[in-house]
């Protein structure tokens, strides 16, 4: 084997293995302020139109009170390895309100945001997400990235209130 080889194929598989463990435990927080609103940074690759997402957002109300609870589920009609999703005000678009930490999530509590900490699959994930106690109430919306691998991800992708 020369001596190119000896170090080309090494650095081939060292890039492959760091591109797919990219970010196994849950965005990073500065996922959550960037220039571009949830667009994550994933090397070259480029988020997906969110309307071809086979994921969706689901909260179980539109509606918040102080102090009160939505339940916010990521489901589709595939597995996901990530996710990061905030809450926010329909009003000022702003930032609101505080996750519930679950088992296999980070919350990133200065941008009201959820994220996975581990990268297996997932066929569905719900979490609780409460308004802040000292609130009138309002409107609240979830938006977020949901990642199927590393290089395929739909950023921008905005829930939908359950109809009850």
């Amino acid at each position: 084997m020369s001596d190119m080889y000896k170090f080309v194929i090494p650095a081939f598989f060292f890039f492959v293995f760091a591109v797919v463990s990219a970010f196994p435990d849950g965005a990073p927080v500065d996922a959550c302020v960037k220039p571009r609103p949830n667009q994550p940074y994933h090397g070259q690759a480029r988020s997906q139109s969110p309307e071809t997402s086979p994921f969706q957002i689901l909260q179980s109300s539109a509606h918040y009170g102080p102090g009160s609870q939505i339940t916010v589920t990521i489901q589709g009609t595939d597995t996901f390895k990530g996710f990061l999703i905030q809450a926010r005000d329909v009003a000022t678009n702003n930032w609101l309100g505080n996750w519930i930490e679950t088992p296999n999530t980070k919350i990133h509590p200065e941008c009201s945001a959820i994220t996975h900490a581990d990268p297996k699959p997932k066929a569905q994930a719900s979490f609780l997400w409460q308004a802040p106690p000292n609130v009138q109430g309002g409107q609240v919306y979830f938006t977020g990235t949901v990642l199927k691998e590393y290089a395929t991800f739909w950023s921008n992708l905005v829930s939908q209130a359950v109809q009850q």
